[in-house]
């Protein structure tokens, strides 16, 4: 009763400075009255950057405002999403447009259509539903799914189609009322991410062999190469640096959040507060449409993710029967493939509408696959090879970031990741009040042993999982089966005690490398090789992460923490910088190497590296012209003196080979490249580095994570005029600390901003921020909410 009656008195106070707006349909009144729609009601309060502090009596009513703002931000986005994972794009938009690269690897339409409706028909999301928690959706999670899809349709019914002020979608006939089942198809596709959805194209063009069929191929050299570069060309990463009590200047928790995800489509986050007074009081991101906070803080404790090392599926490959080859042998017993017609509705060149069919087969491990990764995965007449993924079926991934939202320190992280089981594809990093860092690597990984891949590899195995870490058994045994845990909620992964999970006072830290490093004072060994690898090269944003965070170790700040990051320094510019210019400066004549065989004049090029201040900030100059030469010298382990040492792994390698072929034409190639595209060597990076928004250009700091930037920032190069847009990288950042009072200390910063909508105040205005070093202040606690300057409320009933 003391928690309601506070609710409303807060409310009160908040209306005496708070700017009530009214949009159709939406009334303003006290917060417990009941709405007209089953009882939905929520207030959804607007602070400066359009960011929403979502409150509601009960989780329906949370989801409801939540899906109503979501929805009034990235209508198209998301309305895009709920397209794809019906399995209707190609009725709506032509076979033969783009597949939503937001959800997996697909070219077409088409493709994308005939994979997510074998998903549909197969009914694995509905089972997932229907099941009791831990493996279904708990109570909370199902109201508040059920209020989002409440909140947006009323968004849909209020505004119309017709009149969606974006025009990517204004007016289509693809934007539709949503149900439950749309949602949670959402989250299964983007489970599945890591696994099935890389390879959608390999699923749905598979077919039995014909009279010519390929016959089966020997293992490429380069197989393990081809695989990490498939798997590595992701558009996705992050840095998380947790600093305990023993790192930080107050003796408290201190958190750096740093994803780097797609700055378009549906793996976009958008920022939150969702609050059920007494039940649930969390701020923080989101991917677009899932309705809980995924990566954020609470009083207590501060977290977030960072896509993990561990390969989440696998290969088998079965023996056929002669002479019908979808049937293949189990122990010298046949079985016969799985097959599904799926049927998807086209839209034809003139406008009608067609259907296309295909069989799809699968075995009793997965489906099957045609060639993927650039390897050889030919079904031919003696074999296939088919996937296992460990996420299918995972809707216990929604129970997880609830929970999370309600933990009360690290110690109930570690609980809530091995309860839920649900993470699909990323490690944990934590910070809490009492001043405990926390890496954890528990999340959905297959139950492949190094002894199991040692006594069921194939020959591709044996070439692909050492290197890569990609398992390809023998699926003609029975026992080449996954393993299982006793402590793992469903069969064939690792139970939460064989993860890797690190507690530390000083700090934790991961940039999407394995757990071996987390802290080079304490190293994480003695998992399987599945989950990563140990004692190998990390990769630079590794290295910046850890020399900086052992740099400021005992005098950790807040402030300290944001400047880490939009320092924007250069690892490997600070290790190879001076080496090049002075390899510039001595060529023959001032002409460069150029790996077509010839040369290119280095002009000013030689004087902008060597008076570049080694940092990717708007102003630096000579920057982009490192980056575009270190381009193509990263990866390689011959263009160093000194080798990788495990010993050293921070500082190791090191001292440029510059009289390596390579690294020569390498800036020769990048002089003749930005000569092109008419970008000056020492022109300031933002110059040519930035993106256009309302008409308006922003440059963009931040470096390609090749160089060591922890502020990444993966452009799209045009070579005609340098840098235009963003792919992907930094996206929802936050910082986050906690002082001796109860409301936590974060500033934030959504890369992108808020809305798609090209229309919206909130399209662009905290890139603006982002140009500038720039943070926002998070408003948690209910009097900094209250001050907010422009508060604006709206009030669904």
């Amino acid at each position: 009763m003391r928690r309601g009656m506070h609710w409303r008195a807060a409310a009160l106070v908040a209306a005496a400075a708070t700017v009530f707006t009214t949009a159709p349909g939406v009334a303003t009144g006290d917060p417990a009255t009941p709405g007209p729609s089953g009882g939905l009601a929520a207030d959804i309060r607007y602070t400066e950057y359009g960011i929403p502090h979502i409150t509601a009596r009960n989780f329906a009513g949370l989801g409801y405002g939540y899906g109503y703002a979501a929805a009034k931000d990235n209508i198209c986005v998301l309305a895009d999403t709920y397209l794809t994972v019906a399995a209707q794009r190609s009725r709506y938009l032509g076979p033969d447009a783009p597949g939503n690269s937001a959800y997996g690897g697909t070219r077409t339409s088409l493709s994308s259509d005939l994979y997510f409706q074998q998903v549909n028909d197969s009914g694995v999301v509905e089972r997932a539903i229907a099941a009791r928690p831990p493996h279904g959706p708990r109570a909370e999670v199902r109201d508040i799914v059920r209020g989002y899809v409440a909140g947006y349709n009323r968004y849909l019914r209020d505004t119309g189609v017709g009149n969606i002020s974006d025009p990517a979608c204004r007016g289509a006939a693809w934007v539709r009322p949503i149900g439950e089942r749309d949602v949670y198809r959402h989250f299964h596709a983007l489970a599945t991410l890591g696994g099935s959805g890389q390879v959608i194209d390999g699923i749905t063009a598979a077919a039995p062999p014909s009279g010519d069929a390929p016959a089966a191929t020997a293992v490429p050299a380069d197989a393990a190469e081809r695989v990490r570069a498939a798997l590595g060309e992701e558009d996705m990463g992050s840095n998380a640096i947790a600093v305990g009590s023993a790192g930080t200047a107050d003796a408290r928790g201190l958190l750096l959040g740093n994803p780097h995800y797609p700055w378009h489509g549906g793996r976009r986050f958008w920022q939150s507060h969702l609050t059920v007074p007494g039940r649930l009081d969390v701020s923080g991101g989101s991917l677009l449409g899932m309705p809980l906070v995924q990566i954020g803080f609470n009083r207590d404790v501060a977290w977030s993710h960072t896509v993990a090392t561990p390969t989440t599926f696998g290969l088998y490959e079965v023996s056929l029967v002669p002479g019908d080859p979808t049937s293949y042998l189990v122990d010298g017993k046949v079985e016969r493939m799985t097959s599904r017609k799926v049927a998807v509705a086209v839209r034809n060149p003139d406008g009608s509408l067609g259907r296309v069919e295909r069989t799809l087969y699968s075995t009793r491990y997965g489906p099957v696959l045609s060639p993927v990764f650039g390897l050889p995965l030919n079904w031919t007449t003696g074999s296939a090879y088919t996937l296992r993924d460990a996420n299918e079926g995972n809707m216990r991934g929604l129970n997880t970031w609830f929970e999370l939202g309600r933990a009360r320190g690290t110690k109930d992280v570690v609980r809530v990741l091995s309860r839920t089981q649900g993470v699909p594809w990323v490690n944990t990093v934590a910070a809490d009040r009492s001043g405990r860092a926390l890496y954890a690597d528990i999340q959905v990984v297959p139950h492949v042993t190094d002894q199991l891949a040692e006594r069921c590899s194939t020959p591709l195995g044996r070439a692909l999982f050492p290197e890569a870490g990609l398992p390809v058994l023998d699926g003609s045994r029975a026992d080449c089966a996954w393993g299982t845990d006793r402590d793992a909620l469903v069969p064939g992964i690792f139970g939460p005690s064989r993860m890797p999970v690190l507690t530390r006072s000083d700090y934790v830290a991961n940039a999407n490398d394995s757990a071996w490093l987390t802290n080079p004072r304490r190293p994480i060994t003695g998992y399987p090789r599945i989950m990563g690898d140990i004692g190998t090269e990390r990769n630079p944003r590794t290295r910046m992460a850890i020399t900086e965070v052992e740099r400021r170790l005992g005098a950790f700040t807040h402030r300290g923490m944001r400047d880490l990051l939009f320092d924007n320094r250069s690892f490997l510019g600070a290790e190879a910088a001076d080496e090049t210019a002075a390899m510039c400066a001595a060529f023959p004549d001032g002409l460069a190497p150029t790996s077509d065989g010839g040369t290119v004049a280095v002009g000013d090029a030689c004087t902008a590296l060597s008076g570049w201040d080694r940092r990717m900030a708007t102003t630096s100059r000579g920057g982009l012209l490192f980056e575009r030469y270190w381009l193509r010298v990263a990866g390689r382990d011959d263009v160093w003196r000194v080798p990788f040492d495990p010993a050293d792994p921070v500082g190791t390698p090191n001292t440029l080979d510059t009289t390596h072929p390579a690294v020569r034409q390498a800036l020769g190639d990048a002089i003749a490249e930005l000569r092109a595209a008419g970008v000056e060597p020492d022109s300031p990076l933002g110059r040519n580095h930035y993106v256009v928004r309302d008409g308006r250009t922003i440059p963009v700091p931040g470096g390609q994570g090749e160089q060591g930037v922890l502020n990444m920032i993966v452009p799209t190069w045009d070579p005609a005029r340098g840098a235009v847009e963003v792919r992907h990288g930094s996206s929802h950042i936050q910082v986050v600390s906690f002082s001796r009072g109860r409301c936590p200390e974060a500033s934030t910063l959504l890369t992108y901003s808020q809305s798609s909508d090209p229309t919206s105040a909130h399209h662009a205005d905290q890139t603006e921020l982002f140009a500038q070093g720039r943070w926002v202040r998070s408003r948690f606690c209910e009097h900094e909410i209250r001050s907010a300057p422009g508060l604006r409320v709206v009030r669904l009933r």
